[in-house]
């Protein structure tokens, strides 16, 4: 399947085949390529937590709408950031990079984030959102469907999985073997008004 066809078919499905269990090589493949998603200054900030133990996945049902995905899809990732990604060892993110670029990358990733709040959650979000597209087109190009979800309680998750003070959760998503379509597209909005040429 080619990268245009996964976006034309790629779409919320909220019904999955309980039964179905994806092989750990798929699972690997899937998450090897949404770790090449890019980040800024390639902090790699994004932190999956993979939802496995059963008694979990129903806990997290009961703080989401009592959503099925949650505990019917193959695969439920809660797709977090590590807010302070940016102080941790930043060398690390450039290693293999030349001595210049070191030179250069590392000091300015201290001088974007350091006392900035909001920049820390920003780009948390920006991070993950981008993984999250990866991670569901991936998992179209290997037969499978998915869907994006905010319908829970953050506080409530965060608890349950024992989230850091630092980190942030972004969203999860249900990834699996849809039983059931997707509603129909509800209406996607004109081109022309969305797509602003050089101002508004």
């Amino acid at each position: 399947m080619n990268v245009t066809t996964a976006i034309e078919t790629r779409r919320s499905v909220k019904s999955y085949d309980p039964t179905h269990t994806m092989t750990e090589a798929e699972i690997e493949k899937l998450f090897s390529l949404a770790i090449l998603s890019p980040t800024a200054f390639n902090i790699q900030n994004w932190r999956f937590v993979m939802v496995r133990d059963a008694q979990l996945r129903k806990n997290i049902r009961q703080v989401a709408w009592d959503q099925a995905q949650v505990t019917d899809a193959s695969l439920l990732i809660i797709m977090c950031a590590d807010l302070k990604a940016w102080e941790k060892q930043p060398v690390r993110y450039w290693r293999n990079a030349a001595p210049a670029i070191q030179d250069f990358m590392v000091p300015a990733i201290d001088q974007y984030y350091r006392g900035k709040d909001q920049v820390q959650r920003d780009e948390a979000m920006r991070s993950c959102g981008i993984a999250a597209t990866t991670l569901m087109l991936t998992a179209k190009e290997m037969g499978y469907d998915s869907c994006p979800m905010d319908g829970f309680d953050f506080d409530a998750v965060g608890k349950l999985i024992a989230l850091p003070q630092d980190h942030i959760i972004s969203l999860m998503i249900s990834i699996g073997k849809g039983v059931q379509p997707a509603w129909p597209r509800g209406g996607q909005l004109a081109l022309g008004e969305v797509l602003i040429n050089n101002r508004f």
